[in-house]
């Protein structure tokens, strides 16, 4: 008996779905099944409020912000934390949000861009960045902001980076220090220089 290549292929990937199906089950079945997520509840405080989520466990930390709290000032731009505008401080320490699931953070402070300041009260790297126009599109300002802010507190904690002239010594609140901390926040527009600006000014103001 002559089997055509186009025939064996068809006959293979029949027979592999039957075995990969758990037997007595209907493929209408076993389809409904894998359609139902696995659910979970978790409470973060998000910008100083404790915040109970019902989300499949497999939803990220800034599709929870987005989606369910309507915290739409975190951008989503790569989605591979690559680009930096999901970027939001947890518990003190500025993370990508789109590479972090939401049920990681039961309990944890999450602070976005809402969190920093609003219109009628900005933060003060959010009026410097204003000042300096530290941005030009503004896609990426929120994650930008939140890493600026950040950064300032990493260089005061003594957390050196690779700029850093000693891993003894405290790193300093110059330029160089935040050019490289901040090469993770893509700017698409270029407004590099300007960022920097507004960092130093915050920077220089005493904690």
């Amino acid at each position: 008996m002559t089997i055509s290549r186009r025939r064996f292929l068809i006959l293979g990937a029949v027979t592999a779905t039957a075995f990969a199906m758990p037997p007595f089950i209907s493929l209408k079945a076993y389809a409904a099944n894998l359609e139902q997520p696995a659910m979970s509840k978790v409470t973060i405080n998000v910008n100083g409020k404790p915040r109970e989520l019902d989300v499949d466990t497999r939803t990220t930390l800034l599709d929870a912000l987005r989606e369910h709290l309507q915290l739409t000032g975190t951008k989503k731009g790569c989605d591979h934390g690559q680009c930096g505008a999901c970027t939001v401080i947890a518990d003190g320490r500025r993370i990508n949000s789109c590479l972090t699931l939401a049920v990681m953070h039961e309990g944890s402070d999450v602070t976005t861009i809402e969190g920093l300041g609003m219109p009628d009260k900005l933060h003060p790297m959010q009026a410097a960045f204003i000042k300096h126009d530290g941005y030009q599109c503004g896609y990426c300002t929120p994650g930008q902001i939140c890493s600026a802010v950040a950064v300032i507190k990493e260089i005061r904690d003594g957390i050196p980076s690779h700029a850093s002239a000693s891993l003894t010594e405290p790193p300093q609140l110059i330029a160089s220090e935040f050019q490289e901390r901040m090469s993770g926040n893509i700017c698409r527009c270029g407004a590099y220089s300007n960022i920097i600006e507004a960092i130093t000014e915050v920077a220089e103001v005493p904690a």
